[in-house]
């Protein structure tokens, strides 16, 4: 097996995911991929894209949403079966417990002028229901898929899932 990394992935970002293809045998050759992370060369059809969170993945998906829904047609359009492994854990194993996900940036701590006091205050950030939402109506739009996993099973997932399919 031979998995193509692209070449914008960041080498200290990913030396586990290197240490586990290596540890298997699997040659990891690096060059610029049209969509997404990792692609298997006797399955360039099946693309996985890695994101080291859901705070990543909801930026963007909400944020950056016209470059990521660009992306997504550009699979779509290539006949590219693109899949969203999240690197989350705490749990996190399928697109419905995104559900419970608690954005971390939804309180923001702030001194009261009037009392002097810190408060916690509640902003407009993305709630995990609404997050939910997006992307589930982004795997029905455009045919992606969204997986999650512990970080230190990122190597082997993505064996598995360019191996296996889906």
């Amino acid at each position: 097996m031979i998995i193509q990394i692209d070449s914008r992935e960041k080498p200290k970002a990913i030396g586990k995911i290197l240490e586990e293809f290596d540890a298997q045998g699997i040659r990891h050759p690096v060059s610029k991929l049209m969509v997404g992370d990792y692609m298997n060369y006797d399955n360039p059809r099946l693309i996985i894209d890695r994101k080291q969170n859901l705070s990543e993945l909801c930026c963007n998906a909400c944020q950056g949403h016209e470059r990521f829904r660009k992306e997504l047609k550009l699979a779509q359009d290539n006949d590219i079966q693109l899949v969203f492994l999240c690197e989350h854990g705490k749990g996190f194993r399928q697109l419905s417990d995104v559900i419970w996900w608690e954005n971390p940036r939804r309180w923001k701590r702030q001194r009261n002028p009037e009392t002097g006091k810190w408060e916690e205050t509640e902003t407009k950030a993305t709630t995990g229901e609404t997050l939910h939402r997006i992307l589930h109506t982004l795997e029905r739009k455009y045919g992606c898929r969204f997986l999650f996993c512990e970080k230190e099973e990122t190597g082997a997932e993505i064996i598995r899932i360019l191996k296996e399919g889906l």
